[in-house]
C-alpha cells in the first residue's frame, strides 16, 4: 500500500514530540493555542514539535531510494518539506475538533469517556487527523476514500502501542 508510505514522516512527530514532553524542553511555548475551545494539553509547544518532527523525518527519508520508490509518484516529486510540512500540521490541527467536541462535553483534557464507548473513542481518537491530511495533500497527491480508510486502520495499529511507550517514558499520563 503505497498510501501508508506517504504517512511514514508522522512518526518524526512522537519521536521529537514525546521527550520534549518527558524532560518539559521548550517550556516557554508551553502555551494552550486556546484553553476555552481545546484544553491546556494542545500547545503551541505540540504543534510547532510536531510539524518539525514530521517534517524533519520527510526529508531524511525523502533522501532513501527504497522509500521513495514506494511513494505515489507524485508525492515521490514534491517538496520533502513541504509533504512533511502538511502532514506534520494535519498531525495536530487534525486533533482540535475532537479536543473542542470533548471541552464542550465537559470531558477534562488527556479523560476520555467511560468504557465501552470512551474505549471506541479513544481508537477513533488515534486517526482523527488522517482525513485532514488527506485534504491537505489534494494540491499534490489526491487519496481514494479507500485508501483513507486503510490509512486509517494502520495509523491505528501503529499509534496504540507508541501510546504505550509514550507512558512507559513518562510522556503520557494514560498508556492508551
Amino acid at each position: 500500500m503505497s498510501a501508508g508510505w506517504v504517512f511514514l514522516p508522522v512518526l518524526g512527530a512522537p519521536a521529537v514530540h514525546g521527550p520534549v514532553l518527558r524532560w518539559d524542553m521548550a517550556p516557554g511555548l508551553k502555551r494552550p493555542i486556546s484553553a476555552r475551545l481545546f484544553g491546556e494539553n494542545k500547545t503551541w509547544r505540540g504543534a510547532l514539535v510536531m510539524t518539525a518532527g514530521t517534517t524533519l523525518a520527510a526529508g531524511v527519508l525523502s533522501g532513501v531510494p527504497a522509500y521513495r520508490r514506494r511513494l505515489p509518484e507524485p508525492v515521490a516529486h514534491a517538496n520533502p518539506v513541504l509533504v512533511g510540512g502538511l502532514l506534520g500540521l494535519a498531525s495536530w490541527a487534525g486533533e482540535l475538533p475532537n479536543s473542542f467536541i470533548k471541552r464542550r462535553m465537559g470531558i477534562a483534557p488527556g479523560e476520555q469517556l467511560q468504557p465501552p464507548l470512551g474505549l471506541l473513542v479513544s481508537i477513533v481518537d488515534q486517526a482523527d487527523w488522517v482525513p485532514l491530511a488527506a485534504l491537505l495533500m489534494r494540491p499534490i497527491w489526491r487519496m481514494t476514500l479507500a485508501e483513507t480508510a486503510q490509512v486509517s486502520a494502520l495509523v491505528v495499529a501503529v499509534h496504540l502501542p507508541l501510546n504505550v511507550i509514550g507512558y512507559a517514558i513518562g510522556a503520557r499520563t494514560r498508556p492508551i
